[in-house]
């Protein structure tokens, strides 16, 4: 819902990717955006029509730098073992999907341990690895794309004309020349390895309507317009005079729905 640049970035990227039968490296993704505008949703989106159990897939790899590396002393372990279990895992299945949440709190120089895998080699460690898929997801870059879109809405522009060339410097400085982030002076920055920066835009209150009406429909819930209309006036929304984008996307949307039913 009110992702045209995801739209158009993700479908080009994975429908070229998915029908090119000798890729010559894994398809590589960034999402940026701030909570709740959909990031996870299309990456989880993306796994469930190409994989059969969706997240639950034996191809499917997700990593949590709070679940997975919590302890910065230990990032060497950390890097061996993410290595041997990404090499494993593509050795059982070189198409295999591997999703790294909250990259914004992923240890910096981490990460970097798996550029052999993303890069245009025809095989490393033994594998051929380059029908893989790579999702990077961060909340980082999310404040500058917020600020854009509203500096745009100041201007009398429409969200819809906002272009990735627009955005894509401001997210740049963000995340990748960010001490704090997981992507600071890495090589895979550096090498050019990520073929899509994905912004993901802050949601109107008419995108948040879209979320109630469509959790309702799979909730097998009555759309009721009264019920469309209090849950999206009961998210909070910025900046705190105009009230135009929503402060949390449509996060929350589930939880407040079972207020009403």
């Amino acid at each position: 819902v009110g992702q045209p640049l995801v739209r158009q970035q993700v479908m080009k990227g994975v429908r070229e990717f998915l029908e090119n039968r000798n890729p010559v490296k894994p398809l590589v993704m960034s999402f940026h955006g701030s909570t709740g505008t959909g990031k996870t949703y299309v990456s989880s989106m993306i796994v469930r029509y190409l994989f059969q159990g969706g997240l639950q897939s034996p191809y499917v790899h997700q990593f949590s730098p709070i679940v997975h590396f919590p302890h910065a002393e230990r990032i060497e372990q950390y890097k061996e073992s993410l290595k041997r279990w990404i090499q494993g895992n593509l050795t059982n299945c070189g198409r295999s999907a591997f999703l790294f949440d909250e990259m914004d709190k992923m240890h910096p120089g981490l990460i970097d341990v798996i550029i052999p895998f993303l890069g245009p080699s025809w095989v490393v460690f033994g594998t051929n690895y380059r029908k893989a898929i790579f999702i990077f997801i961060s909340n980082a870059g999310g404040e500058q794309i917020n600020e854009m879109t509203l500096d745009l809405w100041r201007a009398r522009k429409d969200r819809e004309e906002i272009s990735l060339q627009d955005l894509e410097p401001a997210i740049s400085k963000a995340v990748f020349e960010n001490p704090q982030s997981g992507f600071w002076k890495s090589g895979i920055i550096n090498e050019h390895l990520i073929d899509f920066v994905v912004p993901f835009l802050p949601l109107k209150r008419h995108h948040v309507k879209q979320c109630v009406i469509s959790e309702l429909v799979q909730q097998a819930l009555e759309v009721r317009p009264g019920v469309v209309q209090e849950v999206a006036d009961s998210i909070p929304y910025f900046p705190e005079e105009e009230k135009i984008f929503s402060s949390t996307g449509c996060k929350t949307v589930t939880s407040r729905i079972s207020f009403f039913f």
